[in-house]
C-alpha cells in the first residue's frame, strides 16, 4: 500500500468515529489486519514535509479556492511538564490564559464559502531556544533555524497559492 493510501486510513481512523485512537483501533478502522502498515508510516517512512505541505496547499486551493477566502494565522499553546520538547519554556498561551511551561504552535487556516482547511504550521521558538544551538541540536532542530516572531513565521503563508481579492495594476 502506498503511503498517501496510508496516510488517507490514518487520518480517517483519527477524525473517524474510532473510540480508543490507538494503533489497532486505527488499523481496523479501515480494514488492515495489523497496525503494522500504520506503524511504519509514523516511525519510518520516509517523506519530505515541504513537498507534502505544496501539495496540501495545492489541493485546497484548487478544491476550496475562492476570490472571497481568507487566509486565518493564530497562534495556541500546548502545556507542557518537562523543559527538553522543543521551544518548552514558561510562556503566554491564550489556551491557558496565563503564564505556563508550554510549546506554542502557530497556524494557518484557509476559509471560503465553500470550506476551510488547516494548511500550515510552524513551531514558535523562544529567543532562549534559538540562542543556545546545544539545546537546539539536542532537541533535533536544525542548525539554521533563527529566531522569528510569530508574525514572521506566518508572513511566508500570505503568499500562498490562494486566490487575490485585488491584484496589482501592470
Amino acid at each position: 500500500m502506498d503511503l498517501r493510501r496510508r496516510m488517507r486510513a490514518y487520518v480517517h481512523g483519527l477524525l473517524g468515529p474510532v473510540a480508543r485512537k490507538n494503533g489497532w483501533q486505527l488499523a481496523e478502522y479501515p480494514g488492515h489486519g495489523t497496525p503494522s502498515g500504520l506503524q511504519h508510516l509514523l516511525s519510518r517512512a520516509c517523506w519530505n514535509p515541504d513537498e507534502l505541505g505544496d501539495d496540501l496547499r495545492g489541493y485546497v486551493a484548487e478544491k476550496l479556492g475562492d476570490p472571497a477566502g481568507v487566509l486565518i494565522t493564530d497562534d495556541t499553546g500546548f502545556l507542557k511538564k518537562g523543559v527538553t520538547s522543543a521551544g518548552v519554556q514558561r510562556q503566554y498561551p491564550g489556551t491557558a490564559g496565563r503564564t505556563e511551561n508550554c510549546q506554542i504552535g502557530v497556524f494557518a487556516a484557509y476559509a471560503t464559502p465553500r470550506g476551510r482547511a488547516l494548511v500550515d504550521r510552524e513551531l514558535y521558538l523562544p529567543k532562549s531556544w534559538t540562542s543556545d544551538r546545544d539545546r537546539c541540536r539536542a532537541a533535533k532542530i536544525p542548525d539554521e533555524r533563527e529566531f522569528a516572531t510569530k508574525g514572521d513565521l506566518a508572513k511566508p503563508w500570505s503568499r500562498g497559492p490562494w486566490p487575490r481579492r485585488c491584484r496589482s495594476p501592470g
